[in-house]
């Protein structure tokens, strides 16, 4: 129970970590491998312990970004049939092809791939698998809330590319502007997110 509660602690400490640790530079590689050291001192862990531990961590991010060429040509695709509805307009309540709500607009791009989805947001919101946003790829669902930051999801869109660090950019039927691609860290949708969603594994 005493070595539990030691790898929980030491997984929080590492989370800051895991970046570092997979940083390509000797300099950078060095520093991360020394805080590895001081934590396991801090806690009483062995070195090879925390290796183990973070060497975990990176690789459960790394199969999680990971796809096969069968995958990544079909991803592929489903954003190819996504770019080709750029510009039409947004329509409360429909589902294409000629107009799209958000939700409408994510569950005919998949429906053409065979993968059945709510026309709601909210339900689209409890399909597929959860995914941390550091793990995010393309091809993934990202959830908002709506206008309103203190409600539940309100609107969906797909990845369209993503990187480590939690930024990523998605296509989507906006009230506005119809069917178009926006980033998360534009100031309304970053005040706004929810989570992300993958339907399409391995």
């Amino acid at each position: 129970m005493k070595q539990r509660l030691y790898i929980a602690i030491v997984m929080i400490l590492m989370c800051g970590m895991t970046q570092m640790a997979n940083a390509k530079t000797p300099n950078a590689h060095a520093a991360a491998h020394r805080q590895q050291l001081a934590a396991a001192k801090n806690i009483g862990l062995d070195k090879s312990t925390i290796t183990r531990l973070v060497e975990e961590d990176i690789a459960a991010r790394e199969n999680s970004r990971a796809i096969s060429a069968e995958t990544d040509e079909l991803l592929n695709d489903l954003l190819s049939e996504a770019r080709s509805h750029m510009g039409k307009r947004y329509s409360r309540g429909s589902k294409g092809p000629n107009a799209f709500d958000c939700s409408g607009f994510s569950s005919y791009v998949y429906r053409q791939f065979g993968y059945n989805l709510s026309p709601s947001s909210r339900d689209q919101y409890t399909q597929g698998e959860k995914i941390d946003r550091k793990d995010l790829r393309k091809g993934d669902l990202v959830f908002f809330k709506g206008r309103s930051t203190k409600g539940g999801v309100g609107h969906v869109g797909i990845v369209v590319d993503a990187d480590e660090k939690g930024n990523f950019s998605f296509i989507h039927a906006a009230t506005s502007k119809g069917i178009t691609i926006s980033n998360c860290n534009e100031p309304y949708y970053a005040a706004r997110f929810m989570g992300g969603k993958r339907v399409i594994n391995e």
